[in-house]
């Protein structure tokens, strides 16, 4: 890529191979982003990118662990390396922690480990990356889960590791705001995602889809929406927020 080439602003999507991830990335891309797609499975990534270039946009597909530190780190070298820099970062992978419920007393702590080491450790890199690496002026976006306001019994460990994801972003919404730097975190409700689809009876589908007023799941796309508004220009008086996108569910 000649440096005529070089796109004005550079977008990094961890999960980004599909799902809210996906639709983020795409979505990033339309808004003029170059945008590098993070995912543990090279094929998935590979096939995301080149999606998004059949569409018209500037993407590609690398391999990375959110969980490993060095995996981390070479995800941004790639992103700096083919781009010229970073100024969004969208981190939408996860643990799929959320289809394991179970009480306080019962929990198996492995559970909690695993989603210590992703959800809470893993997120903790990437935040930590990016706050070096990001250009003045850009964004970062998190994901928490409409469970944490929620508080529902059986999620506690989930949303656990999702309220130590709000309080991160908060506080590095703070110490990146003399660099014109926002920071948030997107909360979505029960979302239409494959992963979240997984495993669920339409009798299941059909109480979480009642908990929204509206009675129906969110689509990756009405979340993607906001996680774009946060990386415009328009949305950069937002700061520091934890934006519940659930459709009032209750």
């Amino acid at each position: 890529m000649t440096e005529k080439q070089t796109p004005a602003r550079v977008a990094v999507v961890t999960g980004g191979s599909r799902g809210i991830g996906f639709a983020s990335a795409r979505l990033l891309a339309a808004d003029g982003h170059a945008v590098v797609i993070c995912s543990r499975n090279q094929g998935e990534s590979d096939t995301a990118a080149k999606e998004i270039i059949a569409d018209g946009g500037t993407a590609m597909g690398v391999h990375g662990d959110v969980s490993d530190e060095a995996s981390v780190g070479a995800l941004f070298d790639t992103a700096e390396a083919a781009y010229g820099g970073v100024d969004v970062v969208v981190h939408a992978a996860a643990h799929a922690g959320l289809g394991r419920t179970s009480t306080v007393a019962d929990l198996d702590l492995n559970v909690l480990d695993e989603l210590y080491r992703t959800n809470i450790r893993g997120t903790f890199m990437v935040a930590q990356q990016a706050a070096r690496r990001v250009r003045d002026g850009g964004a970062i976006v998190t994901f928490s889960s409409a469970v944490v306001a929620l508080s529902m019994p059986g999620y506690a460990s989930y949303s656990a590791s999702k309220g130590a994801v709000e309080a991160l972003t908060l506080i590095l919404a703070r110490e990146l705001g003399t660099r014109d730097i926002t920071v948030n975190a997107v909360a979505p409700g029960p979302t239409a995602t494959e992963l979240f689809l997984e495993g669920k009876d339409d009798r299941t589908l059909s109480e979480l889809a009642a908990r929204a007023p509206v009675g129906r799941l969110g689509t990756p796309e009405e979340i993607a929406e906001v996680v774009a508004f946060l990386a415009r220009p328009a949305g950069h008086w937002i700061n520091g927020q934890v934006l519940q996108v659930n459709g009032g569910v209750l």
